[in-house]
């Protein structure tokens, strides 16, 4: 992406506009995305409806936006605590807070992966039974806060199992923008990801370099964010490798270039 991706139509004049001060950008919302990895190393990547507002018809990892909720100190939590993520995120304490419940929480949304406890070292080992379905879609419909999820249930979050990995900014050329910080984690041993459906036409579990080659070949479809987290993945030969490789956090949000009377979208 850094020789920049032509913005043509009506991109390409929103830029304009933007460039020159006449249409001020949407804020972004706080997001949270989670890369769950297993063995091979393979990732878990759904498909978003083509019906979505955003990203439509695009393999993404689970995730999604902070609920105010997620904000809440009644969490129970075990791990790093909310501003010890603050500081690897360059983040306020509250939404450091809030990014960790929401990749938890989206994770089990979205895939039925609990990254939490009944104590700081121990992880719930099944979570398919119909009575964690009915808490799933309480908490997708927000009638369910998750802090009372997990209070319900006896539970901690952990926030030791996820990982930070990367922090990108949707480009302000966007009409739905989310400022999401990626985080990567191991499947628990015991759990298993299901098609839980909602945002999601498909689910796959695919090593990182065959999904960058399928997005080559022109099969599937992958935002930027998403291509360049599996193309750092796929050096990797292992989760265990994964896990303990060093990162720095640095923010990335493509920007609107106009170079040659043309608009580009660049790094």
């Amino acid at each position: 992406m850094d020789n920049g991706i032509p913005l043509p139509g009506e991109f390409g004049e929103r830029a304009r506009d933007i460039l020159a001060g006449r249409v001020q950008p949407v804020p972004a919302r706080d997001a949270a995305t989670v890369v769950i990895l297993r063995e091979g190393p393979q990732v878990y990547l759904l498909r978003r409806k083509a019906t979505m507002a955003f990203a439509a018809g695009a393999y993404v990892f689970p995730g999604g936006s902070v609920d105010p909720r997620d904000t809440d100190h009644s969490v129970a939590w075990a791990g790093p605590s909310p501003k010890e993520w603050g500081e690897v995120f360059h983040a306020e304490e509250k939404t450091a807070r809030g990014l960790v419940c929401a990749a938890v929480r989206e994770t089990f949304e979205e895939s039925g992966v609990l990254l939490a406890g009944p104590g700081p070292d121990t992880v719930v080992a099944d979570t398919t039974g119909d009575d964690w379905e009915a808490d799933r879609i309480a908490l997708i419909d927000r009638s369910l806060a998750f802090a009372d999820f997990l209070d319900r249930r006896g539970l901690v979050l952990r926030s030791d199992l996820l990982k930070p990995w990367a922090h990108w900014i949707t480009p302000e050329v966007e009409h739905k923008r989310f400022d999401t910080r990626f985080f990567v984690a191991a499947l628990p041993e015991g759990q298993r990801t299901r098609d839980v459906g909602g945002e999601a036409d498909k689910v796959v579990w695919q090593r990182p370099a065959e999904a960058i080659e399928l997005a080559h070949k022109g099969e599937i479809f992958l935002m930027p964010p998403t291509y360049r987290t599996l193309a750092e993945l796929s050096g990797h030969d292992d989760v265990e490798s994964i896990l303990a490789a060093e990162r720095e956090i640095v923010t990335i949000m493509p920007r609107a270039v106009e170079r040659d009377g043309k608009v580009w979208l660049t790094t």
